[in-house]
C-alpha cells in the first residue's frame, strides 16, 4: 500500500513536470514565432513617413508593385506633414530629433523640387497690359 502511493506520487509529480516542459516549450515556440516589434520612437515615426514620401517621389520601390513611381501629390502631402510636426514639436524634441528631422526635411524638399519642379510663378504677360 506504502508503495502504491509512492508510485502514485511520482507519477503525479512526474505528470506535473511533464506539463512544465510542455508549457515552457509551447511559450518558447511562440516567443520564436512572433514577430519582434520595435519600441515606438518619435525617430522610428518620422523614419517611416520619410519613407513613404521617398516611395513617392519614385526613388524607392514600392515594396508591393515593385515599382518605382512618382506621386508628387503624395509627396507634398507627406513632406507638408514632416513640415507640420516640426513646427507643433518645436522645443519639444531632443536634439538629435531636431537634427534629424531637419535633416529629413531639407534632403525630401530638395528631392521633391528636383522632381516635380518648381511651381512656376504667374507669368507677366497676364498681368501687364498690352501694347
Amino acid at each position: 500500500m506504502e508503495n502504491d502511493k509512492k508510485e502514485e506520487l511520482k507519477k503525479k509529480v512526474d505528470e506535473s513536470w511533464k506539463d512544465s516542459v510542455k508549457k515552457d516549450k509551447a511559450s518558447d515556440e511562440q516567443k520564436k514565432e512572433a514577430p519582434q516589434v520595435p519600441e515606438a520612437t518619435f525617430g522610428l515615426f518620422v523614419y517611416g513617413l520619410m519613407m513613404e514620401a521617398m516611395i513617392a517621389l519614385g526613388e524607392v520601390e514600392h515594396p508591393i508593385t515593385k515599382k518605382k513611381e512618382v506621386s508628387a501629390h503624395h509627396a507634398k502631402f507627406i513632406i507638408d506633414t514632416l513640415g507640420m510636426l516640426q513646427s507643433k514639436t518645436k522645443g519639444n524634441l531632443t536634439k538629435d530629433e531636431t537634427d534629424m528631422l531637419e535633416g529629413m526635411l531639407y534632403d525630401l524638399r530638395m528631392r521633391y523640387v528636383s522632381k516635380a519642379g518648381v511651381p512656376k510663378p504667374l507669368s507677366d504677360e497676364k498681368s501687364a497690359p498690352s501694347a
